[in-house]
């Protein structure tokens, strides 16, 4: 069971990478980056690395933030 639910969501990781490539508004694809971040930092925990799955969460929420704060300061929907 373990086994399949972590490749469920190793497929959603090769979904999420190959879409913020392709969204063109930007605040969804620093949404979907944030969303990427929290699956592998679930991945981490699954595979019995905790301080890797902190670590993986806080970079993530740090760099979501930041990014969604230059995305609205910008003021740009689309590039």
């Amino acid at each position: 069971m373990e086994d399949l639910l972590l490749f469920i969501f190793l497929t959603f990781l090769l979904a999420a990478s190959l879409s913020v490539c392709f969204i063109k508004k930007l605040i969804h694809a620093v949404i979907v980056f944030g969303v990427y971040s929290l699956v592998m930092s679930v991945i981490w925990q699954m595979l019995g690395s905790p301080d890797l799955a902190i670590t993986e969460a806080a970079a993530g929420i740090g760099v979501s933030v930041i990014m969604i704060a230059v995305v609205t300061r910008l003021g740009r929907e689309d590039q």
